[in-house]
């Protein structure tokens, strides 16, 4: 952790330094040790992330998170296959659930992205991967070295756009790389920092 300042990198109550957005809640710290920056091959949970990262826009991840059992439920696991077949009588109905975001918008975007998914000739996982940067040499020092969009997440969310995809802006593209582990943006001194880098792979 030498060079690394303290707001950036946390010790936990476990001995173990985690970024410092990943330290202070439960669920933020098993999202941070499990999955953020773990590459994701899946074709289901990228689906989910995807969709997800969607719903983030102008909110907390935590507020995501914590709704997340509510969001599977809520659309069928994430199967893109059954999300394509929601109807408008589905969105009235999530609408009026109070345990997910009820964001019209969003609720449709998740139905129509599925739609997208689904008319791939290829799979989700060929199409978001191909977007892949170069492993980083180094982890960021820090978070001031983290970027909110690079020209792979810009390249990305045009590429998504023309595919039909919604709520796929280059921040949130950006985010969902870091999600999935196309990119790894732990910071240097956190235990995870490097983790996926050996698994890392260009589909």
């Amino acid at each position: 952790m030498s060079g690394v300042p303290s707001v950036d990198v946390v010790v936990g109550d476990d001995g173990l330094a985690r970024c410092a957005w990943g330290a202070s809640d439960p669920e933020y710290r098993r999202y941070h040790d499990e999955e953020w920056g773990t590459p994701q091959h899946d074709p289901v949970r990228l689906f989910e992330k995807l969709c997800l990262e969607g719903f983030q826009a102008g909110l907390s991840w935590i507020t995501i998170l914590r709704r997340r059992p509510a969001f599977r439920e809520a659309f069928h696991g994430f199967d893109p296959a059954r999300v394509a077949e929601m109807t408008d009588d589905d969105v009235e109905r999530l609408l009026g659930d109070a345990r997910i975001i009820r964001h019209r918008g969003k609720i449709e975007a998740t139905i129509g992205n599925a739609k997208a998914t689904l008319a791939l000739d290829g799979t989700l996982d060929e199409l978001l991967w191909g977007f892949a940067p170069p492993p980083r040499p180094a982890p960021p020092a820090s978070f001031a070295e983290v970027p909110a969009t690079t020209e792979e997440s810009i390249a990305l969310s045009r590429r998504l756009r023309s595919l039909g995809f919604r709520f796929v802006g280059p921040t949130t593209m950006y985010a969902l790389m870091q999600a999935m582990g196309m990119v790894d943006d732990h910071v240097a001194g956190c235990h995870r920092s490097g983790s996926g880098r050996a698994a890392h792979r260009v589909a």
